[in-house]
C-alpha cells in the first residue's frame, strides 16, 4: 500500500482500502453492514384553539437487530419527545441526552417554527438512536420509534 501522508486530502486514497485492495462494485453499493436511518417529516396540526397542537411522522429505518422492525412509521407530537426524553434520563444515567428544541410560545404553529422544530426532533432522534449503549440497553427507544401505540404512562 502506497504511503499516504495523514494531512493529504481525503480524494487522494479514497479508492484505496485499508487491505491495500480497491473496493469492488458489490461492496461500494450494497446494504451497509448496520445501517440506521431517521426522519422526522410531514408536521400536521390538529385542533382548534387551546387544543391545537402538531404532530410529526417519524420514519425508522434499519437492519440493526435491536429494533424489532425493519421498516416503521409513526406519529409522534412535542409533549410525547419530552416524556421519552425524561424516560431516556432516567433509564440511562451512563449517556448523557441531548436537549429537545426549545418550548416556543408565541408564532408556534407558523410554518418557520413547525419548521426549525421539525428539524431539531429530527436531530435529536438521530442522536439518540444512533447512540450504540441506548441502542443495546434502552427499553424504550425501539418503543418509542417503532410502536404506533407508544403509551409513555406505560413508563414513567
Amino acid at each position: 500500500m502506497a504511503n499516504v501522508s495523514p494531512f493529504a486530502r481525503a480524494g487522494t486514497f479514497d479508492d484505496v482500502r485499508m487491505d491495500g485492495r480497491e473496493q469492488t462494485i458489490e461492496e461500494m453499493y450494497s446494504v451497509p453492514e448496520s445501517f440506521l436511518e431517521i426522519e422526522v417529516r410531514n408536521p400536521q396540526t390538529h385542533g382548534f384553539g387551546r387544543k391545537m397542537y402538531t404532530d410529526y411522522e417519524i420514519v425508522c429505518k434499519t437492519n440493526i437487530p435491536a429494533f424489532k422492525l425493519r421498516h416503521s412509521l409513526v406519529r409522534r407530537r412535542y409533549s410525547d419527545f419530552e416524556a421519552f426524553r425524561d424516560i431516556l434520563e432516567r433509564e440511562s444515567t451512563r449517556v448523557n441526552i441531548p436537549p429537545l428544541p426549545g418550548k416556543v410560545f408565541t408564532n408556534r404553529f407558523s410554518d418557520e417554527v413547525i419548521e426549525a422544530r421539525r428539524e431539531g426532533l429530527e436531530r435529536f432522534l438521530s442522536i439518540v438512536a444512533g447512540h450504540p449503549l441506548l441502542q443495546t440497553g434502552s427499553k424504550v427507544l425501539g418503543d418509542f420509534l417503532q410502536n404506533p401505540n407508544f403509551d409513555r404512562s406505560q413508563w414513567l
